[in-house]
């Protein structure tokens, strides 16, 4: 019997290996085969995942290692998707080539986008557990998946990043979630950062997303709320910062920084690329650490004890479209949650706030079909807080939660919904 496993990122690896540690797969067994992928936009040009430094702490809980890249080259993982009828075929000739027989559990970081939407097709008939890696777990699940898909799935694996904080992701399918202990998850990092060679320094961390690659702002607005991160640190007396920018970003946004904190007498370090942000929390312990609305400024409150802040949610809560982009819950958690930095280098403590009620709103104006039984908290939510911030008008009056309900018709429906 075979485990099976895929992760595409470093972050991802680790919440595996303390997945494995906590004894969440059971004793060792069963072969256990980790699947790697690399999902960057040219990834002949970037460093493999199970080649990076760090992986060498992660590799003994895996009997093999193999790369998914490989497997399809020439192909992307992000694109390549087994046609129907090939999949019987196709399947049989992968686990040929991995040799592999019966596999009774499939592991994937996601089954909505591809290479981890591919993967249960090919590997028919065996459970499938889910792994979240990061706030994305509390967003509701974004596409409808197949009833041979999501039959299989007998539970989502998380890290318990929010406390008190249970995910909506697959809950419509009625599957559990199970919370990683967080001293597993911790033990893993400070493995990671044994093994690492080399060290940064710095007083304060700016941690870089791809907002750009996604869509969600331009190129130059990107650079500004980066910029705007930096002058701030600074304005709070940080004469060296350290940037750590998203694997997925390349280096134009670290050359654009250095110049910015030249013009500001700061000085920028860069740390590396393919390490990853919670390794470099373990290793400088720094005064504060700065972003949007990345995963790790809750690992570094929650997992090291470190000051966070964040800067540019108020943006990213208007500009994200459509209002469904499970991106809106991982910022509304930040944004509601968490300090703020201002321009001139102040914190502020975000408006008192009932998380749960207003995550589980939120989310049911994401996904009113999916969770029908949300109605009632995100009526009483809108109506004792008001439509500011989280919340779209047209949304709302399309839901019947703000203003007179009145009848539309069906096309009508669909493009306020949209909106």
């Amino acid at each position: 019997m075979t485990q099976v496993f895929h992760a595409s990122r470093f972050f991802g690896a680790m919440t595996l290996a303390a997945a494995v540690d906590a004894g969440a797969f059971g004793p060792a067994d069963r072969r256990r085969l980790l699947l790697v992928s690399n999902n960057t936009d040219i990834p002949e040009i970037s460093v493999p995942l199970d080649e990076t430094p760090g992986f060498a702490a992660l590799r003994d809980r895996f009997d093999d290692v193999r790369s998914w890249n490989e497997i399809i080259a020439p192909l992307h993982p992000s694109d390549w998707k087994a046609r129907a009828i090939e999949t019987p075929m196709l399947g049989r000739l992968l686990q040929s080539h991995l040799g592999v027989g019966e596999v009774d559990e499939l592991v994937l970081e996601s089954v909505i986008v591809s290479p981890a939407r591919t993967l249960p097709g090919l590997f028919k008939d065996c459970s499938l557990t889910i792994y979240s890696d990061g706030l994305m777990a509390h967003s509701p699940t974004r596409d409808v998946l197949p009833g041979e898909i999501s039959a299989r799935i007998t539970r989502l694996i998380h890290l318990d990043l929010v406390p008190g904080l249970t995910p909506l992701l697959l809950t419509e399918h009625g599957v559990p979630a199970e919370a990683l202990p967080v001293g597993a998850f911790r033990r893993v990092v400070d493995q990671v950062a044994t093994a690492e060679p080399g060290d940064v320094a710095g007083d304060a961390v700016i941690l870089g997303q791809y907002l750009a690659s996604l869509g969600i702002l331009t190129v130059e607005e990107e650079a500004g709320l980066h910029a705007a991160m930096l002058g701030a640190l600074v304005a709070r007396g940080h004469r060296r910062v350290i940037f750590k920018p998203h694997p997925a970003a390349g280096r134009r946004q670290s050359n654009r920084l250095k110049q910015v904190a030249a013009g500001l007498g700061a000085e920028l370090v860069v740390a590396a690329e393919d390490s990853a942000a919670e390794v470099l929390f373990a290793k400088v312990r720094p005064a504060l650490v700065v972003s949007c609305f990345s995963t790790a400024l809750v690992t570094a409150r929650r997992y090291f004890g470190l000051p966070v802040a964040t800067m540019g949610t108020e943006l990213l809560l208007q500009r994200l479209t459509p209002y469904e982009n499970s991106n809106r819950i991982p910022v509304t958690i930040i944004d509601a949650s968490l300090p703020r930095l201002g321009a001139d280098g102040s914190l502020s403590e975000p408006p008192p706030v009932d998380l749960e009620a207003l995550i589980d709103a939120v989310a049911y104006c994401m996904q009113s079909a999916a969770h029908p039984g949300l109605r009632e908290t995100a009526a009483a939510y809108v109506r004792d807080n008001g439509p500011e911030r989280y919340f779209k008008k047209r949304r709302l009056e399309a839901l019947g939660l703000a203003g007179p309900p009145q009848p539309r018709s069906d096309s009508r429906l669909r493009r306020l919904m949209s909106r």
